[in-house]
């Protein structure tokens, strides 16, 4: 079978949502399944923390910059294509936290033609490095009540993040597959429509929006495995302090197949109810260095979590070791959706605060 290897990138204004949906996105595509994700990470702010060099007083105007940008983004970019050849997995996904493209918001036409031409290239032989674009729209625009979630530290303004996000549409729209992900419902209905539109983009069915919870009785995980050819992923969630009462903050670690990843989270719920949650990827170290700050009147929460598909729709079952005889079953799709017939419903607990895993930290039990 030939290797499929899909080059996506992932742009937008500031705070748009692009780093929850790469947390999604590891999350979709497992190694299990036969998937290898390769994320590329913002050039520009990598250059910024990791080098001290920018577009600052007494160090290069935005144009300078730009040379050190795409030279570093051609780069990664080269360096990503060669390990998605290499890797064993046959089924390859690249992410670009911004590309090249972006950088045509921050100079002129002209320039960023200039620059492009000292690297012996062209917008149009650089659109043809990437099968696909998703434009995730600044929250400043539609969303503004959750403008600085995500990052404390943001210095754009809301007015100047929607002319970056203006910009950055105008710099892709050549694009053939060029895909804008609005703002017009809520967080986690325009991240579930990112992650359909990647599924559309690699020729798959996405999975249907909805979602019901079921406490069930403990199935026989040996012939669950054996029937749908899954295996359980390990995972640990720990919360941790909060100087906002309004803030959520936990991280997660989860393991299959001797890969693991590391997750950091934030939720917060407004006054009218609505909830705005962001995760990002984590290294092993900042885990390590988060649970320094873990909320010691609260236990971490253990689970196994057997993710698998009946009558083409997708469940999920996690398994807790304080649990006995019981397990909570996830079933998504909207409507009535058939549950697997080795699975004992009790009763359907959707939306029921005492079985989140906030409530199992507090008490570890079902």
């Amino acid at each position: 079978m030939a290797k499929q290897i899909t080059r996506i990138v992932l742009t937008g204004g500031p705070a748009a949502g692009k780093t929850t949906l790469i947390s999604r996105i590891l999350k979709e595509f497992k190694s299990e399944d036969g998937w290898k994700v390769i994320t590329i990470p913002e050039t520009a702010t990598e250059l910024i923390s990791g080098f001290g060099v920018g577009p600052f007083p007494n160090c290069m105007t935005m144009e300078e910059f730009q040379f050190f940008v795409v030279e570093d983004q051609l780069h990664k970019e080269r360096l990503a294509l060669k390990a998605a050849q290499l890797v064993p997995e046959e089924k390859v996904l690249i992410l670009y936290d911004r590309a090249v493209m972006d950088d045509k918001a921050y100079v002129s036409d002209e320039q960023f033609a200039l620059t492009l031409a000292s690297f012996g290239t062209t917008e149009a032989e650089l659109m043809g490095h990437y099968d696909a674009v998703l434009h995730l729209v600044t929250c400043a625009k539609g969303a503004e009540y959750a403008y600085n979630y995500g990052n404390a530290a943001r210095y754009e303004s809301i007015e100047d993040a929607r002319i970056a996000d203006d910009r950055t549409l105008r710099a892709w729209s050549p694009h053939p597959n060029h895909f804008v992900i609005d703002n017009s419902v809520d967080f986690e209905d325009k991240i579930n429509r990112a992650v359909a539109q990647i599924y559309r983009i690699l020729g798959q069915s996405a999975p249907e929006p909805g979602k019901k919870k079921y406490l069930v009785r403990m199935p026989d995980r040996e012939e669950l495995s054996r029937k749908y050819s899954v295996l359980p992923i390990e995972m640990m969630q720990t919360y941790l302090l909060s100087s906002d009462p309004e803030i959520e903050r936990r991280i997660r670690q989860q393991s299959s197949l001797g890969d693991q990843l590391f997750f950091y989270t934030t939720k917060r719920v407004g006054e009218d109810g609505t909830r705005w949650v962001t995760e990002r990827p984590i290294s092993e170290k900042d885990y390590v260095s988060y649970l320094m700050e873990a909320d010691l009147s609260l236990r971490s929460v253990r689970k196994l979590k057997y993710r698998f598909e009946y009558g083409g729709h997708r469940m999920e079952l996690d398994i807790y070791p304080f649990a006995g005889d019981k397990a909570i079953l996830f079933a998504y799709g909207s409507g009535d959706v058939a549950l697997p017939p080795e699975i004992e419903v009790i009763r359907e607990v959707t939306g029921d605060p005492y079985y989140k895993n906030r409530a199992f930290a507090d008490r570890q039990s079902l």
